[in-house]
């Protein structure tokens, strides 16, 4: 992990940046499942969390991690075809010395009492009823962090995904990554 390379986006009045911001995060998702890239990490320099923020941001930055040749490959593809004008892509450089370390997480709220209900149902073979007692629709959660909004390519439906920078340390941790480029263990750097 001792290079990087950023991914700007274009200011532009048509489109939200947050919408911009999904689209190519997902088209980088789908590049790094077809490439099973394990070693590259995500991270977004912008972003802003609750309570600092008023509204959780990831903002206007997409950094990519990893070894120069790993990045190079991904970028040599044409998963940003289609993204040119709405974006910057800077050179792949070295991280600076000193640079800290954190953690970047997806973080999954469970968020729908109906599902938590079926699931209830199906463990512990019990009627709606039984479940809906067992779990009322406060046990809902909801999550104060931004988000990338993601569309599933085998049910068409939206979903976010939320994203948690952990705090930073003053030592990386390696590992590999998920196929949307981000772990709950293995580090990336943060300057």
């Amino acid at each position: 992990m001792d290079h990087y390379l950023d991914i700007r986006l274009r200011p532009d009045p048509e489109t939200a940046p947050h919408q911009v911001l999904s689209a190519l995060f997902g088209k980088l998702h789908l590049a790094l499942v077809r490439g099973a890239n394990t070693d590259i990490g995500v991270s977004f320099p912008g972003v802003q969390q609750v309570p600092e923020a008023k509204a959780p941001s990831l903002g206007d930055c997409l950094r990519l991690h990893g070894t120069h040749g790993r990045l190079h490959g991904l970028m040599e593809g044409h998963w940003l075809a289609s993204m040119r004008d709405y974006v910057r892509v800077s050179d792949i450089v070295p991280v600076p010395a000193g640079a800290a370390h954190r953690v970047v997480i997806r973080v999954q709220a469970k968020s729908s009492p109906e599902r938590l209900r079926r699931r209830y149902q199906t463990r512990h073979d019990c009627d709606a009823q039984e479940a809906r007692q067992r779990i009322p629709d406060a046990a809902a959660q909801t999550l104060d962090l931004p988000f990338i909004a993601l569309g599933s390519s085998s049910t068409a439906q939206q979903f976010p995904l939320f994203v948690r920078h952990g705090p930073l340390r003053a030592e990386g941790i390696a590992g590999a990554f998920s196929s949307y480029g981000l772990s709950p263990t293995t580090t990336v750097p943060w300057f």
